[in-house]
């Protein structure tokens, strides 16, 4: 079974970090957005099963996305990825839907926990 991921952030650099701590993973099928935008389009056209989302973009932000996955009734989970660690933040996110928040740059091993908590291997 294939499990699609879709990585959204503006930054290249960024979106390549998530995909090689995933990569060694071969049910992963990676997408990349480097906007909200780009994002939410995918993720109404195609079945997405994660979400790695970082907050700060250009023309719809990763609060933008969690606002539109919330209302649109879109079907994945979501973890957020951001240097944006204000406590409020957090909470904002968590209570939009996200799995977990995970501050930048990323840990190879809080991602793959958080996924293993929730049952994506």
């Amino acid at each position: 079974m294939i499990f699609p991921v879709l990585v959204c952030d503006d930054s290249m650099v960024a979106r390549k970090q998530v995909i090689r701590i995933l990569k060694d993973n071969d049910i992963f099928h990676f997408m990349q957005a480097s906007n909200g935008q780009e994002a939410l389009d995918i993720l109404r056209n195609q079945e997405v099963g994660l979400l790695c989302l970082d907050l700060t973009m250009p023309i719809i932000d990763g609060v933008g996305v969690l606002e539109t996955i919330k209302s649109e009734k879109i079907e994945c989970f979501t973890v957020v990825i951001s240097a944006d660690i204000q406590p409020e933040m957090k909470q904002r996110v968590k209570a939009l839907g996200a799995l977990n928040f995970i501050e930048k740059p990323v840990s190879k091993d809080e991602l793959i926990s958080t996924l293993h908590k929730f049952g994506i291997k």
